[in-house]
C-alpha cells in the first residue's frame, strides 16, 4: 500500500524527524482556509455497541443523559444558530449501530430541514447503513455522510468487538457509491502504536474521505478507556497530524472532540501546518470551543473562514 509515493517505512521515517521539519512538510499540502462545522446530538445513549471509549454504550454505567430522536423544530434552531457563526456544514448524529427502521424516515426529515437552510450543506452521522438506506439518503439530498473508521485494522478488536472495522469500511464504499461526499476518521490514544497510527493514515489514504476528523480520545469514566490519559501526547498528536496530512493532502483535516487537550500554541501550530477545519461548539459528550473563540484565532492566524 503506498500514498503519494511514500510507502510504510517511509512514513515511519517521517514521523520520527524532527519535528518542525515534519510540520513543515505537511504545511506544503495546506490551502489558507478554515471549515467550520457543527452538529445536533439528535438521538443520545443506550448504544447496543461496546466501543471501550464510548459514553454512549449501553454495555458502560456512564450514567449520561439518554434521549430519543429530538423533533424537526430543535434541528432547525440548531442549524440556524450555527449558520449566524459561518458553519457551513451542518451534521444529524444519532448513538445506535446504525439507523433503526422505525427511526428511518423521521431521520430523513430531520435532514431535508438542514437542507432548507441557504448556504448549509447537510450531513449525517447515524452508524452502518445498508445499500438501500445509503440510496434513501442521497434521494433526500444529504450531501455529506460521516462514518469515522476510528483506529486501524489491526488493532480494532482491541477498541470493539461487536462489529468489525470493516463493517465500518463498506459503509464508507456504499456513501461513495451513490455520490455523496465522506467524512471519515479517527480516535487517537487509544493505546495504538506509532506503527499503528501510520496504518490509519494509509488506510484513510485507500478509502480517500473528503473530510478526516481528527478525535483525541476524551476517557469517560466508567468505560475500559477511562484511565487512558497518558497514551498519547502533545508532541505525538501533532506528528499524527502532519503524517495524516501527508499522506491524505487533497483531504481536509478537522479537529474535532479532544482537541482541548493541545494548548493553544499546539492548536494554533496544527491549524497552520495540518489543519483545515473545525467542528466548532461542544460534541456529543464533551465540550469543545465556542465559535466565537474559534473565529478568534481564525483571524489570528491570517486563515480565510470558508463559507
Amino acid at each position: 500500500m503506498q500514498t503519494i509515493g511514500l510507502d510504510k517505512e517511509e512514513l515511519l521515517d517521517l514521523y520520527n524527524t524532527d519535528l518542525d521539519t515534519l510540520l513543515e512538510l505537511s504545511a506544503q499540502f495546506m490551502s489558507n482556509n478554515i471549515e467550520f462545522c457543527s452538529l445536533v446530538n439528535a438521538r443520545n445513549g443506550k448504544c447496543s455497541q461496546n466501543c471501550k471509549y464510548c459514553a454512549q454504550s449501553s454495555h458502560y454505567r456512564t450514567d449520561i443523559e439518554t434521549y430519543p430522536l429530538i423533533e424537526p423544530e430543535k434541528v432547525a434552531k440548531a442549524v440556524e444558530e450555527a449558520k449566524a457563526h459561518g458553519v457551513n456544514h451542518f451534521a444529524v448524529v444519532t448513538s445506535g449501530k446504525n439507523p433503526e427502521e422505525e427511526n428511518f424516515d423521521k431521520i430523513i426529515e430531520l435532514i431535508q430541514e438542514i437542507n432548507k437552510f441557504e448556504g448549509i450543506s447537510s450531513c449525517a452521522s447515524i452508524g452502518i447503513l445498508n445499500d438501500e438506506e445509503a440510496k434513501k439518503l442521497k434521494d433526500a439530498g444529504l450531501k455529506r455522510f460521516h462514518h469515522n473508521i476510528n483506529t486501524c485494522e489491526s488493532y480494532y478488536p482491541e477498541v470493539c468487538t461487536t462489529h468489525t472495522w470493516q463493517d465500518r469500511v463498506e459503509t464508507c464504499k456504499l456513501v461513495k457509491k451513490y455520490g455523496m461526499e465522506l467524512c471519515c476518521g479517527v480516535i487517537l490514544g487509544m493505546g495504538e502504536t506509532v506503527e499503528q497510527r501510520v496504518e490509519m493514515a494509509m488506510e484513510l489514504a485507500e478509502i480517500q474521505p473528503d473530510s478526516i476528523p481528527i478525535n483525541i480520545l476524551m476517557p469517560i469514566p466508567e468505560t475500559p478507556f477511562e484511565n487512558y490519559f497518558d497514551k498519547i501526547d502533545e508532541e505525538n498528536i501533532l506528528r499524527t497530524l502532519a503524517i495524516f496530512k501527508i499522506a491524505n493532502p487533497k483531504s481536509v483535516l478537522r479537529f474535532c472532540g479532544g482537541r482541548m487537550r493541545l494548548s493553544e500554541d499546539g492548536q494554533e501550530r496544527a491549524l497552520k501546518c495540518c489543519v483545515e477545519g473545525i467542528l466548532t461548539g461542544n460534541y456529543l459528550t464533551t465540550t469543545g470551543k465556542s465559535p466565537e473563540e474559534d473565529l478568534k484565532t481564525v483571524e489570528k492566524l491570517g486563515k480565510n473562514l470558508l463559507k
